[in-house]
């Protein structure tokens, strides 16, 4: 209103024209946001947390330089999660997939998509963006949503609270099994039989619980030498 007013002066029309401003502007409110989750739902935007180079600290390519890109959203709920503050998908910008290619392309050509829950989001154009610059593209997610996205590299960590989807097994490369207590050993072993003759088999320790259960997955991998040990790195390293 008292924009209106400096604007008109005092004119007995002012209520009225201010009523009319006033709808017009929750209108084009309502067009832009109606359009954000029409470019959300293509996945042309992504809710981005965060984007980082880094070095790779866990499963197979530990050691290796890479691009991090963190989407933001998940329900899967682990209550041992280290980035509780991705799952409100809410909380992280809206941020357009070509921005997050260029800024990607700028440091290096191994890019590892992770969350959050990744697979919330249609995958499509981020990687397809990024293949036809020649990046190398991976994802670490829970395989709890349908599969999306063209990758290089596929990381399947399941979860109890939501479990993966029968293409999320197929496709795998590397399963990774985080163990908190002793009734993972049986869920490891009980999602390595749904995925491919291919698929490379990693335990690794909640970081929490690492000196508990770390002797125990030693011993596990000794009598059982088809599953490897992954320990996250990093994190040893101090690296972010």
């Amino acid at each position: 209103m008292d924009v209106c007013w400096s604007i008109l002066g005092a004119h007995s029309n002012i209520p009225f024209f201010c009523l009319k401003f006033e709808k017009l502007w929750f209108i084009f409110v309502w067009m832009d946001l109606k359009k954000q989750g029409e470019m959300l739902a293509e996945g042309t935007l992504l809710p981005l947390m965060e984007a980082f180079y880094t070095i790779q600290g866990e499963g197979y390519h530990k050691g290796s330089a890479a691009y991090f890109i963190r989407v933001g959203g998940c329900d899967v709920g682990c209550h041992w999660c280290d980035v509780k503050e991705s799952w409100n998908p809410k909380l992280h910008p809206p941020t357009e997939v070509d921005e997050i290619i260029k800024t990607a392309q700028k440091h290096s050509d191994t890019i590892v998509v992770t969350g959050g829950e990744p697979l919330m989001w249609n995958m499509n154009p981020l990687t397809d963006g990024l293949q036809s610059l020649s990046m190398k593209t991976h994802i670490e997610t829970s395989g709890a949503y349908p599969l999306s996205g063209h990758w290089d590299w596929f990381c399947l960590s399941p979860k109890k609270n939501k479990l993966p989807n029968k293409a999320a097994f197929d496709r795998a490369d590397e399963l990774k099994m985080i163990i908190h207590n002793n009734d993972d050993f049986r869920f490891a072993e009980e999602q390595a039989k749904k995925v491919n003759s291919n698929c490379i088999l990693y335990l690794q320790p909640e970081w929490s619980k690492r000196e508990k259960m770390m002797p125990l997955i030693v011993d596990y991998v000794m009598k059982n030498s088809q599953w490897k040990v992954s320990l996250q790195t990093h994190k040893y390293l101090n690296i972010p």
